[in-house]
């Protein structure tokens, strides 16, 4: 576990300095890009070990995690373990709020399960 923890994190870092010098465009076009990886039959995963993992790894980042840098972070581990992970982009009109998570076969993986209820889809990859 605490290998995934460590992949987590620097998946974490990876997206907060992509997000600083990059831009956000790269940044989506870098997880459309991504593909399921086939799993390595050493190192099969289930979605809730690995949300875990992030989840842990969110503790002791030494920042806030904001939930797009989160949701990038989850759909690349996710993907990267073989599992067909989308981030969700979506946003409520008023009091106007965006937010990003992740889905799983359209279930919601690394946040509340009603979260589709509160904000509607604007783009998924």
């Amino acid at each position: 576990m605490s290998r995934l923890i460590c992949k987590s994190y620097l998946l974490l870092l990876w997206t907060e300095c992509f997000m600083k010098f990059g831009s956000l465009g790269a940044l989506h076009a870098q997880v459309r890009r991504r593909r399921v990886e086939a799993p390595k039959p050493t190192l099969l995963h289930n979605t809730d070990e690995l949300c875990l993992a992030m989840d842990l790894a969110c503790v002791f980042y030494p920042k806030q995690v904001l939930c797009l840098q989160r949701a990038v972070a989850t759909t690349l581990l996710l993907r990267g373990h073989g599992i067909r992970a989308e981030m969700v982009i979506g946003a409520q009109l008023v009091p106007f709020q965006s937010h990003a998570w992740v889905e799983v076969d359209g279930i919601v993986v690394n946040d509340k399960p009603y979260i589709r209820d509160i904000y509607q889809e604007l783009e998924r990859c």
